[in-house]
């Protein structure tokens, strides 16, 4: 009898999670395949090679390679060996403390730093005498993100910290 791994047939119990992760990383932002590829591990008692994850849930080697990849970087799989097999396996990490504490510090973090820049870039702008605004009404809309930029940056690194406990 062939090991759950083995079978490309996806069950309903794998459906539904693809379905959930599919809809949480959309909501960050992210490629369907990389919710698509999360929810098929989680579920997956046994790691899966990159072919075996492709074929399953019919995307191509290439967006199935990308998918991967990106949460490799989240810290969001892990690779794992397997004995006679030179293929690298792939294993859902499934504590969420840890995939929300690499979100922050991996997509967050460096998201608020560009809007620091970005925020000095409109204040830099809203100073030439050249371009016509609402000066009173821009300046009191720049100074909100500013305070939204300063609490996120004091926030986000605590929150990240905390999850890691």
């Amino acid at each position: 009898m062939p090991l759950a791994s083995e079978t490309t047939k996806t069950s309903e119990l794998e459906l539904e999670a693809i379905d959930y992760f599919v809809r949480l990383m959309s909501l960050l932002g992210m490629p369907r395949s990389v919710g698509e590829i999360y929810g098929l591990l989680y579920f997956s008692r046994d790691p899966l090679p990159m072919d075996m994850i492709a074929a399953k849930l019919g995307l191509s080697m290439g967006s199935a390679s990308q998918g991967l990849r990106t949460l490799r970087s989240l810290k969001a799989v892990k690779v794992t060996y397997v004995l006679g097999d030179r293929r690298d396996y792939y294993l859902a990490e499934s504590e969420f403390r840890h995939l929300l504490s690499s979100f922050i510090k991996e997509e967050i973090m460096p998201h608020l730093e560009n809007g620091k820049l970005r925020i000095e870039r409109m204040q830099q702008i809203l100073g030439r005498e050249t371009e016509s605004y609402d000066e009173d009404f821009c300046r009191h809309r720049i100074e909100k993100l500013k305070r939204l930029q300063k609490a996120s940056s004091r926030l986000l690194p605590t929150l990240a910290g905390l999850l890691k406990l």
